[in-house]
């Protein structure tokens, strides 16, 4: 089978993905045509409400940065519909956006609640803005019930799941120690059963490195199409990752490099996020002073938890503290104000650090026009402060990535990338 770069320069690939970035698939979040971009000093626009109905989870994952993922509280209806209205009081609400809904496990609370909770933001989106609503879920509880609601609601579903048996159940247990993976393709098969669409998240471990041919076969057998690629990261109680080893940058390559061979292979190529998005990224981008990320712009991500409590910048930022910034939190819906949070002296030493780190990544970094910046969430917790730039997050999903893609491009890809790379 021909490499993709001996495929007139990737000339069929590139095509896909233009498809994908003019249809709006590929596009910056917030930079789709006819709408508001975000732009420097100016809060938003909101592209991810991030809501956390309960903390409890009914599994538990050894590498979860979730730290109260054994509490069952949930979200009082008073204080969801107070969010909702903060939302849309806030100006904030000025595009297209998604509701992730995201705990813990979303899918411990029922779909009446979810009713409930879909009709009152209704309620409060007097302008009628378009309002998707997604779900990220170990699809352990996906029934029939749950499938009717979600395709009565077009919900899109994300079901985190590790690859074949032997990968997935040494990190995704049950709070017993047995394995999930029977139960999760169980969900999976049901959705299918029920014409629901879904993708799938996978966590690489340093355990994973060795399978990628597995990793891609266990995606064939259960048709899975679209892939996105989280990396084990070092984030709130998870102080450790297995991929910070010496070994790990040259095997993430070779892991990415096979992957990207078997992915591209098919007539319809799998969709892996990181893959698309990368390749996007060189192909248009490359400039010397790139649009924010999401994550890097303030209240582009709004992410509120059971309390109301709210914050921003990266979601994993919700329910955490540390010892520089100490609580993450910057207000709760029923009493802080947008104009409240921004004013307070707690969100302007984050965002000042947040914008230092971006600014010394510009100065630093070869990487930079390609990728903006990095993570807030990964630079404080692996560094201890936003005001900081290289992160095993950002050596792994940024310049390995880079790197790999870069060199399947063959040398329109060298041409578009002028950097060394680096192990």
């Amino acid at each position: 089978m021909a490499q993709l770069a001996e495929l007139a320069e990737l000339a069929q690939l590139a095509e896909l993905v233009e498809r994908r970035r003019t249809s709006g698939a590929l596009a910056p979040a917030g930079e789709a045509a006819g709408e508001h971009p975000r732009r420097p000093g100016e809060p938003g626009p909101l592209d991810l409400l991030v809501v956390q109905p309960t903390p409890f989870c009914n599994l538990d994952c050894d590498y979860c940065y979730l730290p109260d993922r054994a509490n069952k509280a949930r979200i009082a209806p008073a204080t969801l519909d107070r969010l909702f209205a903060w939302v849309f009081e806030s100006g904030l609400a000025r595009n297209r956006f998604t509701v992730v809904w995201h705990a813990g496990e979303p899918m411990v609370l029922p779909p009446a609640f979810y009713a409930e909770a879909l009709a009152a933001l209704v309620r409060h989106n007097g302008a009628g803005v378009e309002v998707a609503h997604a779900f990220q879920t170990n699809a352990t509880l996906v029934d029939d019930a749950w499938c009717d609601f979600i395709a009565a609601h077009g919900i899109r579903i994300g079901v985190s799941v590790d690859g074949p048996d032997f990968l997935n159940d040494r990190r995704r247990r049950t709070r017993s120690g047995r394995g999930t993976h029977a139960r999760v393709v169980a969900g999976m098969r049901r959705l299918r059963a029920h014409g629901i669409p879904f993708h799938v998240i996978t966590v690489l471990t340093h355990a994973s490195l060795d399978y990628p041919d597995e990793i891609y076969d266990f995606y064939v057998e259960h048709g899975i199409e679209e892939i996105g690629f989280n990396v084990e990261e070092i984030e709130g109680p998870n102080v450790r990752s297995t991929l910070a080893g010496p070994d790990v940058g040259a095997r993430y390559r070779e892991f990415l490099a096979r992957f990207f061979d078997l992915a591209t292979r098919r007539e319809n190529p799998l969709r892996v996020r990181e893959f698309d998005s990368t390749i996007a990224a060189v192909l248009h981008g490359g400039r010397s002073d790139p649009p924010p990320t999401q994550e890097s712009h303030p209240f582009a991500i709004v992410s509120v938890d059971h309390r109301g409590d709210f914050t921003t910048f990266s979601p994993e930022l919700l329910g955490l503290a540390s010892e520089r910034y100490g609580p993450f939190a910057l207000g709760n819906v029923a009493t802080h104000s947008l104009a409240d949070a921004m004013a307070s002296p707690h969100f302007a030493a984050i965002a000042r650090d947040v914008a230092a780190g971006i600014a010394r990544c510009r100065e630093s970094c070869a990487y930079f026009p390609w990728c903006g910046g990095g993570a807030p969430a990964n630079k404080v917790f692996e560094n201890g402060t936003f005001d900081s730039t290289e992160t095993l997050f950002c050596r792994l999903t940024r310049r390995a990535m880079l790197d790999v893609v870069v060199d399947k491009l063959g040398p329109r890809g060298a041409a578009l990338a002028p950097w060394d790379g680096v192990a």
